[in-house]
Protein backbone atom coordinates (compact mmCIF):
# COMPACT_ATOMS: atom_id res chain seq x y z
CA UNK A 1 0.00 0.00 0.00
CA UNK A 2 1.14 3.81 -0.40
CA UNK A 3 2.35 6.04 2.22
CA UNK A 4 -0.89 7.88 1.68
CA UNK A 5 -2.73 4.96 3.40
CA UNK A 6 -0.60 5.03 5.85
CA UNK A 7 -0.49 8.58 6.50
CA UNK A 8 -4.61 8.43 5.76
CA UNK A 9 -4.80 5.70 9.03
CA UNK A 10 -2.53 7.97 11.09
CA UNK A 11 -4.75 10.37 11.14
CA UNK A 12 -7.66 8.42 12.45
CA UNK A 13 -5.54 7.21 14.60
CA UNK A 14 -4.85 10.58 15.95
CA UNK A 15 -8.48 11.83 15.68
CA UNK A 16 -10.11 8.75 17.34
CA UNK A 17 -7.22 9.61 20.66
CA UNK A 18 -8.06 13.05 20.53
CA UNK A 19 -12.07 11.92 20.57
CA UNK A 20 -10.97 9.69 23.40
CA UNK A 21 -9.13 11.68 25.49
CA UNK A 22 -11.68 14.76 25.13
CA UNK A 23 -14.44 12.21 26.02
CA UNK A 24 -12.80 11.11 29.38
CA UNK A 25 -12.29 14.78 29.81
CA UNK A 26 -15.58 15.69 29.39
CA UNK A 27 -17.22 12.47 31.07
CA UNK A 28 -18.83 11.29 28.28
CA UNK A 29 -18.61 7.47 28.59
CA UNK A 30 -20.11 6.30 25.87
CA UNK A 31 -17.80 8.50 23.51
CA UNK A 32 -14.81 6.41 25.34
CA UNK A 33 -16.32 3.23 25.03
CA UNK A 34 -16.90 3.64 21.07
CA UNK A 35 -13.06 5.36 20.14
CA UNK A 36 -11.01 3.28 22.92
CA UNK A 37 -11.50 0.03 20.88
CA UNK A 38 -10.54 1.39 17.61
CA UNK A 39 -7.28 2.59 18.76
CA UNK A 40 -4.94 0.00 18.63
CA UNK A 41 -6.45 -1.77 15.50
CA UNK A 42 -5.69 1.61 13.65
CA UNK A 43 -2.46 2.08 14.81
CA UNK A 44 -1.58 -1.61 14.18
CA UNK A 45 -2.97 -0.91 10.58
CA UNK A 46 -0.44 1.76 10.07
CA UNK A 47 2.52 0.18 10.85
CA UNK A 48 1.67 -3.01 8.80
CA UNK A 49 1.32 -0.55 5.85
CA UNK A 50 4.67 0.29 6.49
CA UNK A 51 5.40 -3.20 6.69
CA UNK A 52 6.29 -3.37 10.48
CA UNK A 53 7.54 -6.35 11.85
CA UNK A 54 5.17 -9.50 12.82
CA UNK A 55 6.16 -8.62 16.87
CA UNK A 56 5.43 -5.56 16.55
CA UNK A 57 1.63 -5.88 15.12
CA UNK A 58 1.11 -8.86 17.74
CA UNK A 59 2.07 -6.57 20.41
CA UNK A 60 -0.31 -3.98 19.51
CA UNK A 61 -3.14 -6.24 18.89
CA UNK A 62 -2.59 -7.79 22.67
CA UNK A 63 -2.43 -4.11 23.50
CA UNK A 64 -6.38 -4.46 21.89
CA UNK A 65 -7.36 -7.57 23.67
CA UNK A 66 -6.18 -5.79 26.81
CA UNK A 67 -7.77 -2.96 25.96
CA UNK A 68 -11.03 -4.38 25.54
CA UNK A 69 -10.50 -6.46 28.96
CA UNK A 70 -9.92 -3.59 30.88
CA UNK A 71 -13.15 -1.71 30.11
CA UNK A 72 -14.94 -4.08 32.63
CA UNK A 73 -14.74 -3.57 36.15
CA UNK A 74 -14.97 -7.50 36.97
CA UNK A 75 -11.70 -9.11 38.71
CA UNK A 76 -11.61 -11.51 35.88
CA UNK A 77 -11.26 -9.34 32.90
CA UNK A 78 -8.19 -7.12 34.77
CA UNK A 79 -6.21 -10.32 34.85
CA UNK A 80 -7.31 -11.63 31.39
CA UNK A 81 -5.98 -7.86 30.30
CA UNK A 82 -3.00 -8.21 32.31
CA UNK A 83 -2.11 -11.51 30.68
CA UNK A 84 -3.09 -9.82 27.49
CA UNK A 85 -0.39 -6.75 27.83
CA UNK A 86 2.28 -9.30 29.78
CA UNK A 87 2.13 -11.40 26.43
CA UNK A 88 2.35 -7.63 24.21
CA UNK A 89 5.43 -6.94 26.22
CA UNK A 90 7.45 -10.34 25.48
CA UNK A 91 6.60 -9.69 21.53
CA UNK A 92 7.95 -6.13 22.32
CA UNK A 93 10.89 -7.94 23.75
CA UNK A 94 11.37 -9.88 20.64
CA UNK A 95 12.50 -7.07 18.92
CA UNK A 96 14.39 -5.32 21.24
CA UNK A 97 16.98 -8.29 21.87
CA UNK A 98 17.41 -7.86 17.90
CA UNK A 99 19.25 -4.71 18.66
CA UNK A 100 22.65 -4.14 18.33
CA UNK A 101 22.92 -1.51 21.23
CA UNK A 102 25.87 -2.73 24.18
CA UNK A 103 23.97 -2.85 27.68
CA UNK A 104 24.23 -0.01 30.06
CA UNK A 105 24.77 -1.71 33.78
CA UNK A 106 23.91 1.11 35.10
CA UNK A 107 20.69 1.70 33.38
CA UNK A 108 19.78 -1.70 34.30
CA UNK A 109 20.33 -0.77 38.12
CA UNK A 110 18.12 1.90 37.54
CA UNK A 111 15.46 0.28 36.38
CA UNK A 112 15.99 -2.58 38.67
CA UNK A 113 15.40 0.07 41.39
CA UNK A 114 12.16 1.53 39.90
CA UNK A 115 11.05 -1.87 39.78
CA UNK A 116 11.77 -2.97 43.21
CA UNK A 117 10.74 0.25 44.83
CA UNK A 118 6.97 0.04 42.74
CA UNK A 119 6.50 -3.68 43.70
CA UNK A 120 7.64 -3.26 47.55
CA UNK A 121 5.65 0.28 47.81
CA UNK A 122 2.49 -1.24 46.00
CA UNK A 123 2.53 -4.73 47.99
CA UNK A 124 0.52 -4.06 50.92
CA UNK A 125 -2.36 -2.23 48.97
CA UNK A 126 -2.67 -4.51 46.42
CA UNK A 127 -5.43 -7.71 47.18
CA UNK A 128 -3.72 -10.81 47.89
CA UNK A 129 -5.14 -12.55 44.82
CA UNK A 130 -3.39 -9.40 42.72
CA UNK A 131 -0.06 -9.20 44.44
CA UNK A 132 1.89 -11.95 42.40
CA UNK A 133 0.52 -11.53 39.38
CA UNK A 134 0.92 -7.84 39.50
CA UNK A 135 4.13 -8.06 40.62
CA UNK A 136 5.33 -10.33 37.67
CA UNK A 137 3.36 -8.57 35.16
CA UNK A 138 5.57 -5.32 36.76
CA UNK A 139 8.78 -7.69 36.02
CA UNK A 140 8.05 -8.08 32.35
CA UNK A 141 6.70 -4.07 32.03
CA UNK A 142 10.55 -3.05 33.30
CA UNK A 143 12.10 -5.06 30.85
CA UNK A 144 10.06 -4.33 27.84
CA UNK A 145 10.83 -0.60 29.06
CA UNK A 146 14.47 -0.77 29.50
CA UNK A 147 14.83 -2.56 26.46
CA UNK A 148 13.14 0.13 24.54
CA UNK A 149 16.11 2.14 25.23
CA UNK A 150 18.18 0.41 23.27
CA UNK A 151 16.20 1.54 19.74
CA UNK A 152 16.67 5.45 20.84
CA UNK A 153 15.10 8.25 22.98
CA UNK A 154 12.08 7.96 21.31
CA UNK A 155 11.11 4.35 22.13
CA UNK A 156 12.49 4.84 25.11
CA UNK A 157 10.55 7.51 26.00
CA UNK A 158 7.19 5.33 24.81
CA UNK A 159 8.55 2.47 27.24
CA UNK A 160 8.96 4.87 30.73
CA UNK A 161 5.56 6.15 29.51
CA UNK A 162 3.74 2.56 29.47
CA UNK A 163 5.25 2.11 33.19
CA UNK A 164 3.73 5.37 34.16
CA UNK A 165 0.82 4.49 32.46
CA UNK A 166 0.62 1.27 34.23
CA UNK A 167 1.82 2.28 37.37
CA UNK A 168 -0.99 4.75 37.39
CA UNK A 169 -3.49 1.85 37.25
CA UNK A 170 -1.99 -0.16 39.47
CA UNK A 171 -2.05 2.55 42.02
CA UNK A 172 -5.46 2.55 41.72
CA UNK A 173 -6.01 -0.91 42.41
CA UNK A 174 -3.70 -0.56 45.73
CA UNK A 175 -6.71 2.54 46.76
CA UNK A 176 -3.68 4.91 46.61
CA UNK A 177 -4.63 8.63 46.23
CA UNK A 178 -5.74 9.31 42.15
CA UNK A 179 -4.85 12.60 40.25
CA UNK A 180 -8.25 14.15 39.24
CA UNK A 181 -9.56 12.71 35.76
CA UNK A 182 -7.36 9.64 36.01
CA UNK A 183 -8.33 8.01 33.59
CA UNK A 184 -7.40 10.52 31.53
CA UNK A 185 -4.03 10.93 32.73
CA UNK A 186 -3.92 6.45 31.63
CA UNK A 187 -5.00 7.00 28.62
CA UNK A 188 -3.07 9.75 27.54
CA UNK A 189 0.35 8.16 28.95
CA UNK A 190 -0.98 4.74 27.26
CA UNK A 191 -1.61 6.24 23.61
CA UNK A 192 1.61 8.14 23.32
CA UNK A 193 3.80 5.07 24.80
CA UNK A 194 1.91 2.49 22.39
CA UNK A 195 2.82 5.42 19.19
CA UNK A 196 6.21 6.25 20.49
CA UNK A 197 7.17 2.78 20.41
CA UNK A 198 5.67 2.08 16.96
CA UNK A 199 7.87 5.30 15.84
CA UNK A 200 10.32 3.96 17.76
CA UNK A 201 10.18 0.20 15.89
CA UNK A 202 10.05 1.28 12.35
CA UNK A 203 12.21 4.08 11.90
CA UNK A 204 15.23 2.04 12.86
CA UNK A 205 14.36 -0.60 11.63
CA UNK A 206 13.53 1.66 8.31
CA UNK A 207 10.33 0.19 7.59
CA UNK A 208 8.91 1.72 5.10
CA UNK A 209 12.27 1.06 2.91
CA UNK A 210 12.52 -2.93 3.84
CA UNK A 211 9.55 -5.05 3.29
CA UNK A 212 8.33 -7.83 6.00
CA UNK A 213 9.99 -10.86 4.24
CA UNK A 214 13.28 -8.64 4.35
CA UNK A 215 12.30 -9.09 8.39
CA UNK A 216 13.89 -11.98 8.30
CA UNK A 217 16.86 -11.79 6.96
CA UNK A 218 17.59 -8.26 9.06
CA UNK A 219 17.16 -10.36 11.93
CA UNK A 220 19.61 -13.16 10.56
CA UNK A 221 22.40 -10.56 10.31
CA UNK A 222 21.47 -8.51 13.34
CA UNK A 223 24.44 -9.25 16.19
Amino acid sequence: MSPRTARVLLVCFALTAAVDLLSLLAGFDPGHRIAKPLLMPLLAAHAGVRGGPRPLLAALLLGWCGDLALMSDADPAFLVGMASFAAGHVCYLVLFRRTARVRDTRLVLAYATVLVALVVLLWPGLPAGLRVPVAGYSLLLTAMAYGATRLGPVAALGGALFMLSDTLIATGVADWPQLPKAAFWIMLTYIAAQFLLVRGVLDPLGARRVPVAAYGEMRSTTP
